[in-house]
């Protein structure tokens, strides 16, 4: 007999978590994560380069923050 395992997942809503946030909660520097984002090492977002320009737009969705690092916080209103 398959024996089945039920997990609770958290309320995710798809925000985008903010990259400070998410260094604080990894114990880094926002600029490791950012960087880690840019050349595709850390899987948990995007790095999209705006064009004719130097910056980047991230999107980090609770949900792969979760499921890559294990961390959740509610969005706060």
């Amino acid at each position: 007999m398959e024996k089945k395992v039920y997990v609770d997942l958290p309320p995710f809503t798809g925000r985008n978590v903010p990259i400070t946030e998410i260094a604080a909660a990894m114990h880094k520097d926002a600029q490791y994560v950012r960087i880690g984002l840019q050349q595709g090492i850390l899987k948990f977002g995007y790095a999209i380069k705006l064009e004719n320009s130097n910056e980047y737009n991230y999107y980090c969705p609770d949900r792969k923050v979760w499921e890559e690092i294990g961390y959740f916080q509610p969005e706060t209103a």
